[in-house]
């Protein structure tokens, strides 16, 4: 097994997670694996500020297991269960948080698509099978070799079932007859951006999985009513690993060096300030901005504190790309704000989450759908982005108490525009470029609040600068440049094939989804 060079701080945790894991069958040195046995669940957690090593030690831990043999559980196929299996599913609480670990190279998935199953149906299971290494190759009636040789091209590529079957030029419609909340417990469960976690979440994957290892930073913001406490402080001293020593990548990144500068207790407001100015001038990964860049918004949203801000920052997005008020344009971003469904379409709304369009995810308007009240829709992140929906969209403006509804279809998925988002709900995303507004932030420290006795600006700065992956955009006024071209939707990924969600029989159901 070789291992990247750890610190001794990284090699204490990676000592006591081996322990942990090599007491439940799994021994990593060895490479070798046993039978799951019965007893108590084992609860451990990995705590670190941004640069800590968190994702590193993710990364070599899911590598380590599947080197000793232990099978990765994804979000689209589990394959046949063995008695003597032993399984990991790496997990994110959002879709762009899975999407940061997959473009790392990790396999992970979010936690809905593991709670919810798919349903396939049989005879296209038998294609999983073998693509799998669980079966023979397949004789499917009306899908030739060329097909199967494009699925199995495909799936030693990207790893994915459903793209491997959309590349044989199947819709999901044909394989995945629904979804189901899973009753079996699982194995092994690898949990990023863990200070996201609510109590009920939490409860929901100590009973899946025997043995839970969570990755979380202290400094983020706490899931909200959960008065600053995250899931893993309440963990005893034995189960929490602390991180301490920050490990830089080569080159040192002056982002990381300013959210680390909030540690000082002597920091206030203006001193950060002159940090932020002083590192712009010496690096141009942090940018002193006088202006919002509009262009960047569409992508990547201005992160802000306060509502009111977040709505004249959108206003005065859509006004600079000449957005009419009664419809949307292609390639306007969108955050989900919840799924508007009647229990009787439980099955609906369990497609929906399964498909990545959960509470939060962060999604592109690429058109209006064939029915009225329907949008075509990319949902960033989502290992198959492409579908049609219901929607509910909702354009706020200032000085209006209830948004304006340029369509809506009677139920379905619920939008809030994604061109300005709070600090709160950009937890556990990441964008190349971030805008923080700075405004906001002064605002904040003059509030004079506090969570979990930490100044509130300082929380929120850190969650907000630690946003940005490679340049950090601090926007000192309340200006926005304008647009340098019409938006559009030519830089997103398209899939192999259009992926299609089943409709139910009757009308409403059909409204849920298409």
């Amino acid at each position: 097994m070789n291992l990247p060079v750890l610190s001794p701080d990284q090699a204490e945790a990676w000592d006591s997670l081996s322990e942990v894991l090599e007491s439940a069958g799994v021994d990593l040195t060895a490479e070798e694996i046993m039978p799951p046995q019965p007893g108590k669940g084992r609860v451990m957690a990995v705590i670190g500020k941004a640069g800590s090593g968190k994702t590193m030690i993710l990364a070599a831990l899911t590598k380590a297991l599947r080197d000793a043999g232990v099978d990765v559980i994804s979000g689209d196929y589990e394959g046949k269960k063995r008695k003597d299996r032993r399984t990991v599913a790496v997990l994110a609480p959002t879709n762009k948080a899975a999407f940061v670990l997959r473009m790392r190279g990790v396999p992970a998935t979010t936690i809905h698509r593991i709670l919810y199953t798919p349903v396939y149906d049989p005879e296209y299971e038998k294609i999983a099978d073998w693509l799998t290494g669980a079966g023979d190759r397949p004789v499917i009636e009306g899908l030739g070799d060329v097909a199967l040789d494009r699925a199995k091209t495909f799936y030693d590529i990207h790893a994915s079932i459903p793209g491997a079957l959309a590349a044989a030029g199947l819709r999901g419609s044909d394989f995945i007859q629904g979804w189901k909340r899973r009753e079996d417990a699982l194995d092994i469960g690898l949990i990023d951006e863990s200070s996201m976690l609510d109590e009920r979440q939490f409860d929901d994957l100590r009973e899946i999985f025997p043995v839970l290892i969570l990755f979380g930073d202290p400094a983020q913001l706490a899931p909200v009513g959960q008065s600053g406490e995250m899931v893993f402080d309440k963990l005893a001293a034995p189960q929490r690993l602390m991180l301490s020593r920050i490990h830089r990548q080569a080159g040192d990144s002056p982002i990381l060096d300013l959210a680390h500068a909030l540690a000082d207790d002597s920091l206030d407001f203006n001193g950060f300030e002159r940090m932020v100015r002083d590192a712009a001038a010496r690096d141009d990964r942090v940018i002193w901005a006088e202006r919002v860049e509009s262009d960047l918004m569409s992508r990547s949203p201005v992160l802000v504190w306060r509502n009111a801000t977040r709505i004249r920052l959108i206003t005065a997005f859509r006004a600079a790309y000449g957005a009419p008020g009664d419809q949307l344009l292609p390639g306007e971003p969108l955050i989900c704000d919840g799924l508007e469904l009647p229990l009787k379409h439980r099955n609906k709304r369990i497609d929906l989450e399964a498909r990545g369009l959960i509470k939060g995810a962060q999604v592109v308007y690429l058109g209006p759908g064939k029915k009225p009240g329907f949008s075509r829709l990319h949902v960033i992140g989502a290992e198959e982005p492409r579908l049609s929906a219901a929607s509910i969209v909702k354009i706020e403006t200032p000085d209006e108490e209830e948004p304006f509804i340029p369509f809506a279809a009677r139920m379905g998925a619920s939008f809030l525009h994604g061109a300005a988002v709070t600090i709160h709900k950009a937890q556990g995303s990441q964008w190349p470029d971030v805008q923080v507004f700075a405004p906001d932030i002064s605002a904040a420290a003059w509030s004079g609040r506090s969570e979990a006795g930490i100044p509130l600006w300082k929380r929120l700065t850190y969650v907000a600068i630690t946003r940005a992956q490679e340049r950090l955009h601090w926007v000192t006024r309340a200006r926005l440049a304008r647009p340098a071209g019409p938006l559009g939707v030519d830089d997103l990924e398209m899939p192999v094939a259009p992926l299609e969600l089943r409709a139910t029989e009757d009308e409403a159901g059909q409204e849920a989804a298409g």
